[in-house]
């Protein structure tokens, strides 16, 4: 069903309300902007599939409110760029969410686990993908382009109770639901100028201090993003930014030394060396937390080795994916004794637990067949 209507959207969405459960996708571009453009909406219950068209709708209010019902549950997969799309364009963010990425790696299947492999996995259908790199905003919809946004939710309201009996018969479910309602965290989908420096790329190489006006950067170039609508990398980009902070331009001779910047005309030359500026003048209390590790010594990457080969042996022999369970850098922090996702909840129970018979010698491992057994 395609929906051009106010009055057809009214009612799908007075018949999907009485659903427990509504799977969403959405098409959006966003290669010249700052915000994406919403250029459709994917809906499905069990019983219909509603291809929602929010250009040809002034009036999305009755999706909207379907969004913020409380009693049914919003099914995605992969929903972090549906989530920021639909709050933009809707002032919504979906709540309860269920989203099928994550839960697949709960039930044995591998961590970021693309929609047409879980499909298959699932349902056993086999997904054509010739339209992924279509221009969304063109009109009309040729027959492919709909029967591939159909196939975008078709299957998801299946494989949510597929998933959710799978999780339910391994006690699993509260593991998975606290993982889902920190994907609905406003701050995960707003665009808050001031922490858009947790995203720049190799930061990780910067100090707290260079952190700060790292910080400052990155928020000038979200507002002026944002006032032009165009893509942050247009302003400025990741690479430039990290220079920056690295070196310190005091003026705009010393900002044109550094590669990458002969595209910037004079006022915004001006506007990124006040940020630098800004940046630099933070106070020692203000400056964030670096995200620079420390390189673990020979006899730490030691100790870190056996504790992932371990890690690796639990998530085989709990059928869940093994980047879920702990990274490298979660084993290395539970190791030093600093804060990690394993002090407490389920990684802690599943895991935790063993490694401290690890680390206190109570607990060793050996190979067996070629593969790394416990003792």
């Amino acid at each position: 069903m395609y929906i051009t209507r106010y009055d057809e959207l009214a009612a799908f969405c007075k018949r999907a309300a009485s659903h427990r459960v509504l799977a969403i996708d959405t098409e959006f571009l966003r290669e010249k902007t700052y915000y994406p453009r919403l250029c459709l909406i994917q809906a499905a219950t069990d019983g219909e599939v509603a291809l929602i068209d929010p250009i040809a709708l002034e009036d999305l209010s009755p999706f909207a409110a379907l969004l913020a019902d409380e009693t049914i549950v919003k099914v995605f997969h992969a929903c972090s760029q549906d989530l920021e799309v639909l709050y933009g364009s809707l002032g919504v963010v979906p709540q309860p969410i269920f989203d099928t990425q994550v839960a697949a790696a709960f039930i044995g299947l591998r961590q970021q686990m693309g929609y047409g492999a879980l499909v298959e996995e699932l349902c056993g259908v086999h997904l054509a993908k010739a339209d992924a790199l279509s221009d969304w905003t063109h009109r009309p919809l040729d027959q492919h382009q709909l029967e591939y946004a159909e196939d975008d939710v078709r299957y998801l309201p299946r494989m949510y109770d597929d998933m959710v009996a799978r999780l339910s018969s391994k006690n699993r479910l509260g593991w998975v639901l606290p993982e889902m309602e920190a994907l609905v965290d406003k701050a995960a989908v707003e665009r808050e100028p001031e922490l858009a420096y947790l995203h720049l790329k190799r930061s990780s190489s910067l100090t707290r201090k260079q952190l700060a006006i790292a910080r400052e950067a990155c928020a000038w170039r979200e507002r002026v993003a944002a006032q032009r609508d165009i893509p942050r990398r247009w302003v400025v980009s990741d690479e430039v930014i990290v220079e920056c902070c690295h070196r310190v331009p005091r003026d705009a001779a010393a900002l044109r030394r550094i590669r990458g910047t002969e595209q910037l005309n004079e006022q915004t030359a001006a506007g990124l060396l006040r940020a630098l500026r800004k940046g630099t003048a933070a106070k020692a209390v203000d400056l964030p937390h670096s995200k620079r590790r420390e390189r673990p010594s020979p006899e730490t990457e030691g100790a870190i080795d056996l504790m992932y080969a371990l890690t690796r042996i639990v998530a085989k022999q709990n059928d869940i994916a093994v980047q879920l369970l702990a990274s490298r850098d979660d084993l290395h922090d539970y190791l030093q004794r600093r804060p990690c996702p394993l002090d407490s909840g389920w990684r802690h129970d599943l895991l935790a637990t063993r490694l401290d018979g690890l680390l206190d010698g109570q607990v060793g491992l050996t190979i067996k067949d070629g593969r790394v057994e416990l003792l």
